[in-house]
């Protein structure tokens, strides 16, 4: 087994044909310590000094980049008609206190029982598409 403390880099630039993937859920990014194998059977174990991101190059050997990726995962998508709608969303959605992502038309939250019924009793337009999910950090109040 492999031991990686840091990514080597933010991204592979050899062709995908020398590129071995490692696949997690977003949840395993957030980890500091945690284990994986590679799609070619090569096992690693992490003892991360900082986050680990979505097509990070985290180990080489034999001319190949060994690369980790997010798994996509179904979220809640919530588009925006104008400003004032925006504002309204991300108020009563960050009052839920769950994971969430900020595009510029919509914004990407966590599928969630809480949310599911917020947005029943608000009747807001959602989609649940699928996608490689990277919510804002947290930020603790002063």
């Amino acid at each position: 087994m492999h031991l990686i403390q840091r990514m080597l880099f933010r991204e592979s630039e050899l062709p995908p044909e020398r590129r071995v993937t490692l696949s997690a859920e977003r949840r395993q990014f957030l980890k500091r310590r945690w284990r994986g194998v590679a799609d070619d059977g090569t096992e690693f174990g992490f003892d991360l000094e900082e986050r680990l991101v979505d097509g990070g190059v985290i180990f080489q050997r034999d001319g190949k980049d060994y690369i980790v990726r997010q798994l996509p995962e179904v979220v809640y998508r919530i588009p925006f008609a104008s400003a004032a709608q925006a504002a309204l969303v991300a108020w009563k959605t960050g009052n839920l206190h769950l994971p969430a992502q900020i595009l510029d038309d919509a914004i990407l939250v966590l599928h969630d029982e809480a949310m599911a019924q917020l947005l029943e009793r608000e009747c807001w337009e959602f989609s649940k598409p699928e996608v490689i999910f990277t919510p804002m950090k947290a930020m603790a109040h002063s």
